[in-house]
């Protein structure tokens, strides 16, 4: 009995599918979630409420009544839930313990012109200031001491130091690899090749980082003949190392997937192996080869450990050669020193929402060029 095309499907067929679309709903809504907890964890500080001054004006706790609900609450810097759980008389200790706190600040520190300073604020996090102590305004990420430091631009920086090197070092020979394995190596050369080069990607990143560390470090110094051993060049050198499978993997595919008709079309036509490969397939796989190298940036930029064991200090330069710090390292390495509320813990989460928002905006970018070649491929543009 021969199976007809387009008939009632199963209830077995029916609950998979169901099962299928509730899975994929509940990843998508748990991927919601998360960006919603750290947008919401981020907000009092991308509003500019969360203070960070260590002097602040002092209110009386007998100027209590004075004080409206929304002037208290705000005060106090709590939440409206928080607020509204709390009798007059906890409100008035917590009064009584901002005096107390401010009464406890050691003279040289109220002598500093920085004390009053709400270094929470976009002004201070994202321009130089000039700080006491300083003889020029400086950009300084220093969330420890008496003056909380926050601005987030060596952060920035030290990020795009470690993944612009990582690219420049994997994405050609990622690519000249997935070329010569795809179009140019023989079968046997092949069968060793694309393995070799894929069991990189099952190399713990701590693993890498340790390698880069210990071995690579000193290797490229003695090479370069730079003084910081630990810098943003070794931290990408070795973050490259981590991104090439994933680049030649996708890139490898891409090109193997162009039909054999295109470039035996061109061999017959007099072209050379290498001459059907770079004017051939190569612009037929330009989409996937553009993703494989949008999708690199992306783990690159994402890389944590390996940064944090080759370099984490976070000084503002440009030198590939100084030492540098990512966000993500940042994040990773501050997190659990945080206080849960504060002003460090609030500008971590800013810092996640930032990341996810450059990472989104570099996908879409790349999606919509890869659109592009697609339709100019088709013949539609």
């Amino acid at each position: 009995m021969g199976i007809h095309r387009g008939h009632r499907a199963h209830p077995f067929e029916r609950l998979a599918e169901w099962l299928i679309f509730g899975v994929s709903f509940s990843t998508i809504g748990v991927v919601f979630l998360i960006f919603l907890f750290v947008g919401k964890e981020a907000l009092p500080v991308a509003l500019e409420r969360q203070n960070s001054a260590l002097i602040r004006e002092v209110i009386p706790p007998s100027d209590i009544d004075k004080l409206s609900s929304a002037e208290l609450q705000q005060y106090l810097e709590l939440t409206p839930k928080q607020f509204a759980e709390m009798d007059r008389e906890t409100l008035q200790m917590l009064m009584e313990i901002r005096v107390e706190a401010n009464d406890e600040i050691p003279a040289h520190i109220r002598e500093d012109k920085d004390a009053t300073l709400n270094t929470a604020t976009w002004r201070h996090m994202v321009l130089p200031h000039q700080w006491s102590g300083y003889e020029q305004p400086e950009y300084i990420w220093q969330p420890v001491g008496s003056i909380h430091k926050y601005n987030i631009v060596p952060l920035i920086v030290g990020t795009l130091k470690t993944t612009v090197v990582g690219l420049l070092f994997a994405v050609p020979l990622a690519l000249g690899a997935a070329i010569y394995v795809s179009q140019l190596a023989s079968q046997r050369v092949k069968e060793w090749v694309k393995p070799g080069i894929e069991l990189l990607s099952g190399i713990p990143s701590v693993v890498m980082g340790m390698f880069a560390l210990v071995v690579m470090a000193t290797f490229l110094q003695k090479v370069f003949g730079y003084e910081v051993r630990l810098n943003a060049f070794v931290a990408g050198i070795a973050l490259g190392m981590a991104v090439i499978p994933l680049v030649f993997s996708i890139a490898e595919d891409a090109l193997t997937s162009v039909p054999r008709s295109y470039s035996q079309a061109a061999l017959a036509l007099g072209a050379s192996k290498w001459q059907a490969t770079y004017q051939v397939v190569l612009p037929s796989a330009l989409p996937g080869v553009f993703a494989a190298v949008v999708l690199g940036f992306g783990r690159a930029i994402g890389e944590t450990m390996i940064v944090l064991l080759v370099c984490s200090a976070s000084v503002m330069s440009w030198s590939l050669f100084d030492s540098a710090r990512s966000i993500t390292t940042t994040i990773a390495a501050e997190m659990a020193e945080a206080v849960a509320g504060g002003t460090h813990y609030r500008i971590l989460f800013l810092l996640g929402a930032l990341l996810f928002a450059a990472t989104f905006i570099t996908n879409l970018i790349g999606d919509l060029v890869i659109h592009h070649f697609k339709g100019r491929l088709e013949g539609k543009k």
